[in-house]
């Protein structure tokens, strides 16, 4: 099978840093009950995503490159707070992502409607960070794609501040390699213009492009439990979404800042970034 030009391209503008295998990254652990859905989902299903295609009109492209059932991963660009909304909106089935606990914790009137907003998209709350609450993240989503769902994942890890594509972590194609769920590569174009890192309030006059690619059968790389296979099937994944947005490549990963000397040397030691 030829291999894609976007395949060829992408591991010669970045250098990929090989990772040695996790030891306990593949326990199966007894996982908790999967965050389930109500009606909040499903009424703003009905009402949401019809009112933001017609406010935004979002040019989408390879809808049919979606699998209609069946676990599946969609991996994107991360240019705005609303990546997280564009993505459930232009895909033909349920999107599920995880979101920070305390857009669900919040007190009062405000509180509640951040709730019920964030329910109503899709949004699972997790508690952020590295650790145990990584683990309990990937464990989630693993659940939730044991069921067949679809779940949404930035391998970039947080939004990009400067419009560059960054390079991938590794835990998306940890879940690909585990569950053995496709990935659909996502491509977001223009989010940044609607909702740029600050604002409080999306803008009305711009139009976004959502772009899905074709499904990646990530398991030729070998299995989960390899460290070679989890960052080339990252590769392939930043390789397929680069393709689709068009970005310019960072060739760094998109670190969150250091706030101690720890942190830096942290950063700067060879490590796998989930």
């Amino acid at each position: 099978m030829p291999i894609p030009e976007w395949n060829r391209e992408y591991p010669r503008l970045v250098t990929s840093d090989l990772v040695p295998d996790a030891d306990d990254a593949a326990a199966e652990d007894e996982t908790e009950p999967v965050h389930r859905m109500g009606s909040t989902y499903a009424l703003g299903r009905f009402v949401i995503t019809p009112l933001a295609r017609l406010v935004y009109r979002p040019r989408v492209e390879g809808r049919g490159n979606v699998p209609k059932s069946g676990p599946v991963i969609f991996a994107s660009n991360h240019l705005s707070f609303i990546d997280s909304i564009a993505i459930p909106v232009a895909a033909p089935r349920p999107v599920h992502f995880l979101a920070k606990s305390s857009y669900f914790e919040g007190k009062g009137i405000g509180g509640w409607l951040s709730k019920e907003f964030f329910t109503s998209i899709g949004a699972i709350p997790v508690h952020r960070g590295a650790g145990q609450a990584a683990l309990d993240a990937l464990d989630q989503q693993r659940a939730l794609l044991e069921q067949g769902n679809a779940v949404a994942l930035y391998p970039e890890g947080t939004r990009s501040l400067d419009g560059r594509l960054y390079k991938g972590r590794t835990g998306v194609a940890f879940l690909a390699l585990q569950t053995g769920a496709p990935v659909v590569p996502v491509g977001l174009v223009g989010t940044d213009l609607v909702m740029p890192v600050g604002a409080k309030v999306p803008t009305l006059n711009q139009r976004i492009s959502v772009k899905f690619g074709e499904p990646l059968d990530l398991s030729h790389h070998g299995p989960a439990t390899s460290g070679r296979a989890r960052r080339l099937a990252t590769d392939d994944i930043m390789a397929a979404i680069h393709a689709l947005s068009g970005q310019e490549l960072a060739n760094a990963y998109n670190e969150v800042p250091a706030h101690n000397p720890i942190e830096r040397i942290k950063q700067v030691l060879p490590h796998e970034r989930r």
